[in-house]
């Protein structure tokens, strides 16, 4: 029997107090452009909002590049099918509308507006959007009835020049394909050979006949099934959309058409399939119950007739959940990004096979834990990615935007799909426009990393990562009897291949300990303690690793604290001359990135330590292309209100002063004055003022509160910290840091190998 998954359940005052807490409602509209002055205002309205006025009127496409057309979704209903609550109007499907609109935005980064057409009238709905539908670079039709839904997105398909998408029919058609590709594969069965029986004739049924008959399922080898009992051809009083599926056949009713087959879907109705008609099917069958809230058989009553079965239904407390949401906001975001005219079939297919391949790789973290610690690996009951898994911003609307271009009905090109993909990922996660530099440059002249605990599960993946990204060579520190076990816990082969090293290797255990007794030797350290100490702490091997130039960077902490990582890397590494060792973390928020410093190190600078720390932050910045604006926080501005707390800043101010460094700094100042550019009309004197794009903070309680908050409470992206000031490239990992965190801090310990001028004895 299958393993139910955990679910939330909530009573309908907990749902109603959700939607009416705060701003009633779950969407709201934001400008994406400053709107603080005068000027700003002219530039947004009048006078100059005449300018894309023209440059629209000489050329429509325009509209993509001077308003947010080419980002906006219109999610449409007229509440005619309203979940699986039926016709109860257009205004009681807006709660539909608006939470379609937050995963649109959630997942796919695309701005949505919701709009209820208040009529039952295909041709009045169809009239209704055709008229408004030039604002909008897609439309993404929901919960109509059926025939209606059909005749609508038929004609407007035929009349528009943008995506039309009625999502209850090709959203689950696409994912029920994609299942349907690795349920094949499983069971090693050929698409041309299954029989499958589909029950239920409405929308995303008949859709789904049409996309298996695309994928290779012969005409004759698909049996659908009504409430009244099978499409057969004769039968009278059925319409065109359920015709074009009725085949030759003396089969009556679902009882009989199930039998030996090999493929049920059903999308219909609950407990309508019996445990018997389930015997009757052939051998390993693929049972698609999708029926909600409650499928056509249970996956527990299936499992006791059926151990052979693979399972999928709609329900997210089953496996192999058949959810839209893996689809819809993708197969829009791959469509808009070409400025696609419509999604035709082949955009359809692309994103089907592209779900099942996805499928089929190991999982990252973020899908572990969705699934409550456990990792999912691809079999009977993982044949869909999870609604969790990052990935898909980058594989489905590439794969989308590929075939929108092949079948010639993309307005626009994509020059290299590697970039876009990329591009795709930092939609959601901002950090990633900074990773996708350092990254490209690594893969250009990749490096041996040192994975100092390489018996920590995450620091195990980030190695493997670091490896199958081309990143450059991964080397783990570790037991390697621990590491094969870690290897198998993690889902893998023990014998994957991946390098483990560690102090058992007489030659380099020794050659490291005559390097670092050399270091150490006059200060009290016996050669017998230094043997114990490399022989014992992975850290310090590691780093004489680095030191000794068998590696070229190293990543280490995560399962110790940071300070305690600090104090063995001071064993083996010095500060780089002239510079202190400190923590710098790099935070990314709506396309603006800011350097934090000290954020890991230092409790309590002085204000030639803050001097310092300002001028090793303004080398770094350069390093990764930035122009370097130094704030020097405090909780006061200018001097007011004046206190103990802020004279170590004022004087490290003046200080630079003094040394007429090269870049430009300010302060003391509060962060919103550093950052805001409302604040540059009170303080006009300052060039730093709502500038800034490296802060000093005043001590490390204030830079570690202010980082993590933003971390927890923000929308904010932090890399990071960064430790600077070693003579290595050398990174720390915070205690228990994620997959994806390391494997940041591992590429920049490589790019910093390359492109710092390290101490080289």
């Amino acid at each position: 029997m299958t393993k139910k998954s955990k679910i939330d359940h909530y009573t309908d005052k907990e749902a109603l107090d959700f939607h009416i807490k705060g701003k009633s409602g779950k969407i709201e509209v934001n400008s994406s452009k400053p709107l603080t002055t005068k000027r700003d205002l002219s530039l947004a309205y009048s006078p100059g909002v005449a300018a894309p006025v023209r440059e629209i009127a000489k050329n429509p496409d325009h509209a993509y590049d001077y308003t947010s057309k080419g980002n906006l979704v219109a999610v449409i209903s007229n509440g005619s099918a309203i979940l699986g609550l039926g016709n109860l109007g257009s205004l009681a499907s807006k709660p539909v509308m608006e939470g379609k609109a937050v995963l649109f935005k959630r997942f796919a980064d695309i701005d949505s507006i919701d709009i209820e057409v208040d009529s039952t009238d295909p041709e009045e709905v169809i009239n209704t959007i055709k008229n408004i539908a030039g604002t909008f670079g897609g439309i993404n039709l929901e919960d109509i009835a059926s025939p209606n839904c059909f005749i609508i997105e038929q004609k407007l398909k035929e009349i528009l020049d943008i995506p039309v998408f009625h999502d209850d029919q090709h959203g689950t058609a696409i994912i029920t394909t994609a299942a349907l590709i690795n349920a094949l594969d499983i069971s090693k069965k050929k698409i041309m050979d299954v029989k499958i029986v589909v029950n239920g004739a409405g929308a995303s049924a008949i859709a789904c006949a049409n996309l298996f008959k695309i994928l290779g399922v012969k005409n004759e080898n698909l049996i659908m099934c009504d409430t009244k009992g099978v499409l057969y051809k004769g039968r009278d009083k059925i319409d065109q959309f359920k015709s074009a599926h009725a085949v030759k056949t003396k089969l009556r009713n679902l009882s009989e058409a199930i039998k030996n087959a090999d493929v049920f879907l059903g999308l219909s109705a609950k407990d309508v399939v019996s445990t018997d008609m389930i015997k009757s099917m052939a051998k390993n069958p693929i049972i698609f119950a999708c029926a909600n809230p409650d499928p056509e058989i249970k996956p527990e009553k299936i499992y006791e007739v059926r151990s052979d079965a693979i399972v999928a239904t709609g329900r997210s407390d089953y496996p192999n959940q058949v959810n839209n949401l893996i689809g819809f906001p993708y197969i829009f975001r791959g469509a808009l990004d070409v400025r696609a005219k419509e999604i035709n079939e082949e955009m359809k297919m692309a994103a089907a096979k592209a779900i099942a391949l996805l499928a089929r790789e190991e999982v990252p973290d973020e899908v572990v834990s969705a699934y409550g610690g456990e990792r999912p690996k691809y079999g009977k009951d993982y044949i869909i990615p999870s609604t969790f898994d990052p990935r898909l911003i980058s594989v489905i609307p590439s794969a989308v935007a590929k075939a929108a271009i092949k079948t010639g009905v993309a307005r626009k090109k994509i020059a290299n799909f590697e970039d876009y993909k990329e591009q795709l990922s930092y939609r959601l996660d901002p950090s990633m426009s900074i990773m996708q530099g350092i990254n490209a440059y690594v893969r250009k002249k990749p490096k041996t990393v040192v994975f100092a605990e390489g018996e920590d599960k995450n620091m195990l993946k980030a190695a493997i990562e670091f490896g199958k990204n081309n990143l450059g060579k991964p080397i783990v520190v570790g037991s390697e009897k621990r590491v094969r076990e870690t290897l198998v816990e993690i889902g893998l082969d023990a014998n994957y291949n991946i390098k483990i090293i560690n102090s058992t290797d007489k030659e380099k255990r020794e050659r490291y300990v005559k390097f670092l007794y050399k270091k150490l030797q006059r200060t009290g350290q016996l050669e017998r303690d230094v043997d114990r100490l490399v022989r014992n702490d992975r850290v310090v091997f590691g780093s004489s690793m680095v030191a000794c130039k068998d590696a070229d960077a190293m990543v280490t902490g995560n399962i110790r604290h940071y300070s305690a990582s600090i104090e063995k890397l001071k064993t083996v590494c010095d500060p780089r001359p002239g510079e202190p060792i400190f923590g710098m973390t790099m935070i990314v928020f709506k396309g603006k990135t800011v350097l934090v410093a000290d954020t890991n190190v230092k409790d309590f600078p002085t204000s030639e330590r803050l001097v310092a720390v300002s001028k090793s932050c303004v080398r770094v910045a350069r390093l990764f292309g930035f122009d370097p604006k130094v704030a020097f926080l405090s909780h006061s501005t200018f001097g007011k209100p004046i206190s103990r707390n802020t004279e170590h800043v004022r004087e490290a101010i003046e200080l630079l002063k003094k040394e007429k460094v090269d870049f430009d700094f300010d302060g003391e100042m509060q962060p919103d004055v550093a950052l805001n550019p409302v604040y540059k009309e009170i303080y006009p004197f300052s060039k730093i003022v709502g500038n800034a794009n490296i802060l000093i903070m005043p001590a490390l309680h204030s830079a570690a509160i202010s980082t993590k908050l933003m971390k927890s409470f923000g929308d904010a992206k932090l890399i990071g910290p960064l430790l600077i000031g070693l003579d290595l490239p050398i990174e720390v990992a915070p205690l228990r840091s994620s997959t994806s965190d390391i494997l940041n801090l591992a590429s920049v310990a490589a790019y910093s190998s390359d492109i710092i001028k390290y101490k080289k004895d």
